[in-house]
């Protein structure tokens, strides 16, 4: 039974390497992912995983590396998103939507363009978990310290503005300068994850373990660290269910989080029913002994 669990990761260094890689980057997504949903962030880390695309496809074509095209890919989707919504007056959601769809369909114009790119764009959409490298480690582990860092330094302001934007303003914080930084947080966890999970998938590890976190706990602290959990628990998981069954490694992942999500809110809610029903009796008994003669 041991085998089963252990042994794939013992004897296969490929599989060593993708459990230290997945769970940094489940770490890192639960520490942003907690502020994605929070300050209901979803559409935003959807856009930008997907904005990063034309940024890794010309990075590919020069043979650069695709971090350094998804990190370009990043900034220009926030600066473009900073311009139109501070320039034009046009809801940040409406620049996201406008930027999102370009910069997709830029991207799927430049990987049409070459006929090598079969291979290429299915690592950038679903990770390559199992070719990570000891200095993808070192990148992903510096990330997820730069994360860390701006997230205990900004906790209360992100925490402000999740809650109210003017109350974060009458506190004194510049709500421009934190929400700015909050999107660079999450566009740093996008461009570190994209390369073990994918971009379509990074999206999953940043919502689906800090949702679940959200249903039980109620301080951020809290929320990061079951978040985090979820986030190591479905990486093994994964891997092992990617293992035993040749299945993508990356999608195991996120599905395994999903479904982690979705028992825990069937949990909740029966939870809740049940605490619903247990409030009611004390009401009945009153509401009997008032209407006795």
């Amino acid at each position: 039974m041991n085998s089963i669990f252990f042994t794939p990761f013992a004897n296969n260094e490929f599989m060593r390497l993708a459990l230290f890689a997945s769970v940094l980057v489940a770490i890192t997504c639960a520490i942003a992912g907690t502020f994605v949903v929070l300050r209901g962030l979803a559409f935003v880390g959807d856009a930008l995983a997907h904005g990063v695309l034309p940024g890794i496809a010309t990075a590919l074509l020069l043979g650069v590396s695709g971090i350094i095209g998804a990190g370009v890919g990043a900034v220009v989707m926030l600066s473009g998103v900073s311009l139109i919504t501070r320039r034009y007056r046009l809801s940040s959601d409406t620049a996201i939507g406008l930027l999102f769809v370009g910069m997709l369909a830029l991207g799927v114009i430049i990987t049409s363009r070459s006929t090598s790119f079969v291979g290429d764009l299915t690592r950038i959409l679903f990770g390559e978990l199992l070719g990570v490298s000891k200095l993808d480690l070192v990148w992903q582990s510096a990330a997820l310290l730069i994360v860390f860092a701006v997230a205990v330094i900004a906790r209360r302001p992100f925490l402000l503005m999740s809650v109210d934007e003017g109350l974060a303003r009458t506190s004194g914080f510049n709500v421009s300068i934190f929400q700015n930084l909050l999107l660079a947080m999450v566009g740093l966890t996008v461009v570190a994850s994209f390369q073990t999970v994918g971009t379509l998938l990074v999206l999953g590890m940043l919502v689906a373990p800090a949702a679940t976190g959200a249903l039980f706990a109620r301080r951020i602290s809290t929320m990061m660290l079951v978040a985090s959990l979820i986030g190591c628990f479905a990486s093994y998981a994964g891997l092992l269910i990617s293992y035993h069954f040749d299945l993508a490694a990356g999608a195991s992942i996120v599905l395994v989080a999903v479904v982690i999500f979705a028992l825990s809110a069937v949990a909740a809610e029966i939870r809740r029913s049940r605490r619903n029903r247990h409030d009611e009796i004390p009401h009945q008994h009153e509401h009997s002994h008032s209407v006795r003669p």
